[in-house]
Order: C-alpha cells, then structure tokens, then sequence
C-alpha cells in the first residue's frame, strides 16, 4: 500500500510539473536574460569637431538635467584589455611625450571608474586607425578628411537588448593631422592642441561615455568641442565622475 502511494505521489508531482511549465515558460519575466538576448555588434563613431565647426549628430541620450550620458546604459568593459599607441606624429612630440599623454587620460577615468576600465599601454609603432574591427584597442595619428575636425574615435560594442548583457569589446582612436594646428602641450604653450586634453575626452568614449553639447556642460571632459589652448578637459568634472561611477 506505502508502495502504491509513493507511486501517486511522484505521478501527481510531474503532472503538475507539466501542467506548470509551460506557464513558466510563456512568461518572459522568469527566463533569465542571457547573450541571445543582446542586440548586434555595433560600431559607433564620435567625431570631435574643433569649436566653431560643424556639431555631429548625436548617437546617444545624455540626460538633460545632468552633464553626463552612456553610449547606452550598461554598455561597459567586461573584461581588461589592452591598448595599443602609435606615437609618430609630424609635430616633434617624442614618444614618452605622446605615451605619458594617453596613459594620463586613462588613469584620469580609472581614479573614478575603477582600475578595471582599460588594460596597459603598448607603444607600437606599426599600430593604425581602423574603420573596422582588428582585435586591438589602439591611439595613433594620421589624416582626416575634414580639417575642421580634431580627433575620431570609433567604438564597437552590444548596445541592444537588456542592460546586464551590453558590452564594448574595441575602439580605435585618431588624433587628425590634417589640420591647421599644431599637437603638444597647451600648459607650456596656449596656442597648441592640447593631446592630453584631447585623449582624456575621446577615452571616455572608449570607456562608455556620450558627448554632450548643452552649454551648461561646458566644464565637463565630454563637452563636444575644443580648441588649441584647451587643458579643462584633461581632469573630471562633478557631471563626469558621476556619469563613470553610474556607469562602472
């Protein structure tokens, strides 16, 4: 008899299991969210425009009232990588010069994001801009079409689907050449482009973060344009650091 009702018992169980699953299974809110979930890899490309100059369109949505927005919320590193500089450049800036420049920047977000943001520096001198993915993170210098522009930085990553499963897997980086300035140090002489201001700007791209072009955000490193002379850009401001720390 005690066999014949532990019988029932596992029946009346896996019916119910059965009857069960696919209720479970037509509710969205049960499955958990994996990568299947995540939208296509994409490339998202920031054109930094020299004051005065033509404003690109916006890919993002930076919030209105606060002076930061993500290329989209939860698009973040996942993992460390590193990061590749190609320090030739046509302005007599040695290679220590252009290395300490973007390794400043990168340590500028990581004293606020955290140190898992970017990996370690390589200078390579053989490393180019790409306009498609080639496995490496790099910074280099080189032409662009417009002269009106001074730095590109593009961005590959998921920026679809839920948050927890977005990500940003490369980015390529451009300091143009093709242009009426000159690259150096703006603290030793105003009248030159400041690399480290501009490198601390277009890595927090790399790391994440949109442009923003209301005028009440002027003061923040991710407000959109600069100029020679510029240097407020190579430390955070409140609306940076608070975007970073959202975001990381």
């Amino acid at each position: 008899m005690k066999k014949a009702i532990v019988t029932f018992s596992i029946l009346g169980i896996f019916t119910a299991l059965v009857w069960a699953f696919p209720i479970l299974a037509q509710n969205g809110d049960e499955r958990p969210k994996g990568l299947d979930d995540r939208g296509p890899l994409t490339k998202i490309t920031f054109i930094h425009h020299k004051k005065g100059y033509a404003k690109p369109a916006q890919v993002g949505k930076p919030k209105a009232t606060a002076c930061y927005g993500f290329l989209a919320n939860g698009a973040k590193w996942k993992t460390t990588e590193d990061y590749r500089v190609n320090p030739t450049n046509p302005d007599g800036l040695n290679d220590n010069d252009v290395m300490n420049a973007v390794d400043a920047g990168v340590s500028e977000w990581e004293n606020y994001g955290g140190n898992s943001i970017f990996g370690n520096s390589i200078k390579d001198p053989d490393i180019t801009y790409n306009e498609s993915m080639d496995g490496k993170n790099s910074a280099s210098f080189g032409p662009y079409a417009d002269s009106g522009v001074i730095a590109v930085t593009n961005v590959w990553g998921y920026f679809g689907g839920p948050p927890q499963t977005r990500a940003l897997v490369e980015w390529d980086m451009l300091f143009n050449t093709d242009s009426s300035w000159t690259w150096g140090d703006a603290t030793s002489n105003p009248l030159l482009m400041d690399l480290r201001n501009i490198a601390t700007h277009e890595l927090g791209h790399s790391a994440g973060m949109d442009d923003l072009y209301n005028t009440s955000c002027n003061l923040e490193t991710m407000f959109g344009y600069s100029t020679e002379g510029d240097i407020i850009k190579r430390t955070l401001n409140d609306g940076d650091i608070t975007g970073i720390q959202k975001l990381y």
